[in-house]
């Protein structure tokens, strides 16, 4: 308190300036209609951009939760559409009865580790077996397929990539639906795939999507890349096309689980198939 007192005592020249400057200004702006409505006009400025800062950096702060909820609402929409569902028909004589079942439902996960760079690659998602999460389940992001489970824990889960060697995905053109398999490109692009042994009758163009066809583990129509160009394979029976992808799997950051419901039933009959041959 002392110091204090010293201080404002040897310095009261300066404060007694300050008083009667800020008074004055108060005076002149109060009684002055023009200054005072310039006054407000530039406080209103500067207190809207304070403002706008505020709420950027409050806004980046909750991006964290902004994004969590909005991975699960992707999640509860593409279980909504049509292509989740399977058709049930029974028909007797001329009635038909239609209903729409459950086949496919989706589990929404963060990516927590991610690698693209060599030649087998693979991602870590925060979800496990106590989540629904099983082996050889689909996996895609909103931009498209992104692989499928190889590894489940409890708690979490190891992906291997479409940018994997040995990763091999049915697809097909969206247009004419001449179906093929995707796999990586040899140069290890991490932008370019390879569309494989597609019929030579398909004449695609360039430019023409590349989805996920009915025979793979994701639903049909999950987008793939686009046709960048086309080779014709030794022999000119089928047809090899690159095809640039559109997932960016530098950027993944959230993806969802396929749950197909009837996946044990095929692979039961499958595996059925395959002792009996």
């Amino acid at each position: 308190m002392r110091n204090l007192l010293i201080f404002i005592t040897k310095y009261n020249a300066f404060f007694l300036f300050l008083i009667f400057e800020v008074s004055s200004l108060i005076i002149y702006i109060k009684y002055n209609s023009f200054q005072k409505a310039t006054f407000i006009s530039s406080t209103s400025k500067v207190t809207g951009a304070l403002y706008a800062q505020r709420d950027q950096l409050v806004s980046y702060l909750s991006l964290q939760e902004t994004n969590d909820s909005l991975a699960k609402e992707n999640a509860r929409l593409r279980n909504q559409l049509k292509s989740s569902f399977y058709i049930d028909t029974v028909s007797k004589h001329d009635v038909k009865d239609t209903v729409y079942k459950q086949q496919y439902t989706y589990i929404e996960a963060k990516v927590i580790n991610n690698s693209i760079n060599r030649s087998t690659n693979y991602l870590t998602i925060d979800r496990g077996s106590l989540q629904g999460v099983a082996k050889g389940m689909g996996v895609i992001c909103s931009s498209g397929l992104v692989g499928k489970v190889v590894f489940v824990g409890q708690h979490l889960s190891v992906v291997q990539s479409l940018l994997h060697k040995d990763s091999r995905f049915s697809a097909m053109l969206a247009k004419n639906k001449e179906i093929g398999y995707i796999e990586w490109s040899d140069d290890l692009d991490p932008h370019k795939g390879l569309l494989k042994d597609v019929s030579n009758n398909a004449a695609p163009k360039i430019g023409e999507p590349v989805v996920t066809s009915d025979y793979s583990l994701f639903p049909a129509g999950i987008p793939i890349g686009k046709v960048s160009n086309l080779h014709t394979k030794a022999g000119g029976y089928s047809l090899n096309m690159e095809v640039k992808l559109s997932v960016d799997f530098s950027k993944l950051q959230y993806v969802d689980v396929i749950v197909n419901k009837l996946a044990s039933e095929q692979a039961g009959l499958e595996a059925q198939q395959k002792k009996d041959e």
